[in-house]
């Protein structure tokens, strides 16, 4: 189906970002997955070539572009042609907001060039391991000493957390209020700040996802971002963004799983006739292409809306559930049509199959999905008990 939302700009932008994903990202994929993290250059070859944090002004070394769809074109190139695990976006989008938004004029300037430049790179260290989905549960404390916050506690599961030379920390300023949160930039080197294991996981292998551990860091007071105690407001505001960026995502390694699998049964045969010809292969990749195409119609939708300022909590709730939950199915049945192939590791379909278990619980699970759009639509059970 053809996409309307894009422009000519847009396309030449796609075809650069491509060249960057096979020439950048791609012939180092094998040694990332093995290595566990991916390497400090990439971000700097991005930031030569203008692809990191673009909705930043030029003074700071941005383009000054805050359209979503260049960004959306990012993701989805790099589902097809590049590392999953390079996160650049949670870099570009999910983190680099945060700074975009709330800090002061003397804090951007400090930060943002080199962020730009891909000296810097970003993480935001929310859960914990008594805190996931409920933000307000976190534990880590943040005390104001008069000259400084004196930061204690620890955080897990942060992505980007070793490469991260620039950490948002959301810590427990107000003990009498349970959304009394704050936000902290904590920078690499800051005393009593270390970095734990990089955490062996399931799927996205090349991804740097660590344990974080704060012990009496000295957090300077120009280092808290935007107003004390408003902290989980700000995470709130940035939710349906982040949710959004899940989406497309999802959709995209959706996509480039269907593309490598429609390969396969075309030149695999099995009974003297290509796999591509049996009738359930042919009815089981036409199930696939229509729904992916049909989620890819809502997902447009909803970048158009969010580029208008308009994107809802529900309906971003709705984008991300749908798509992590498709990337699910079609990952599953294109493994099954990779058959014994499909769980071999040299395989892309085999590390996409890993890769997609976790995008139905990061960025909220699809539980909590479920009860966000249940509310936006009248069934709330804390209402209806206070009527």
């Amino acid at each position: 189906m053809s996409r309307k939302i894009f422009d000519d700009e847009h396309e030449m932008f796609r075809d650069s970002v491509r060249n960057f994903m096979k020439n950048e990202v791609q012939p180092h994929c094998d040694r990332w997955h093995e290595q566990g993290v991916v390497d400090r250059e990439a971000f700097l070859k991005a930031g030569e070539t203008g692809l990191l944090l673009m909705w930043a002004d030029e003074k700071f070394g941005g383009a000054g572009v805050n359209d979503f769809r260049y960004e959306q074109i990012l993701i989805e190139e790099n589902m097809k042609y590049g590392d999953p695990g390079f996160f650049m976006t949670l870099h570009n989008r999910l983190v680099g907001p945060y700074i975009g938004q709330l800090a002061n004029d003397e804090q951007k300037l400090r930060w943002l060039p080199k962020c730009i430049s891909g000296e810097n790179i970003l993480a935001v260290a929310i859960t914990e391991p008594g805190a996931g989905s409920d933000v307000a549960g976190i534990k880590t404390r943040a005390e104001d000493k008069g000259e400084h916050f004196l930061l204690n506690g620890s955080k897990t599961y942060i992505s980007n957390g070793i490469n991260a030379d620039l950490v948002i920390v959301v810590a427990r300023t107000d003990t009498q209020s349970r959304h009394g949160l704050s936000l902290f930039v904590v920078e690499r080197g800051m005393e009593g700040f270390e970095r734990g294991r990089n955490l062996k996981k399931m799927g996205l292998k090349s991804q740097d996802t660590a344990e974080l551990f704060f012990n009496n860091v000295k957090v300077p007071k120009a280092n808290l971002l935007g107003e004390l105690h408003r902290g989980f407001y700000n995470l709130m505001h940035f939710l349906a963004e982040e949710r959004l960026l899940g989406a497309v995502q999802y959709l995209g390694a959706a996509d480039a799983a269907y593309d490598v699998t429609l390969d396969f049964v075309r030149d695999r045969k099995a009974f003297g006739q290509a796999i591509a010809d049996f009738q359930n292969t042919r009815f089981k990749l036409a199930d696939m292409r229509t729904q992916i195409d049909v989620a890819q119609a809502f997902v447009d939708q909803c970048v158009q809306e969010h580029n208008q300022g308009d994107l809802s909590a529900d309906d971003a709730a709705k984008a991300k559930l749908f798509c992590s939950e498709l990337e699910g199915r079609v990952v599953d049945e294109c493994v099954q049509l990779h058959g014994g192939a499909g769980y071999m590791d040299e395989y892309p379909i085999c590390r996409m199959y890993l890769n997609a278990r976790i995008s139905r619980i990061y960025a909220g699970t699809s539980e909590i999905m479920r009860e966000i759009i249940a509310r936006s639509i009248g069934l709330d059970p804390r209402k209806r008990q206070s009527a």
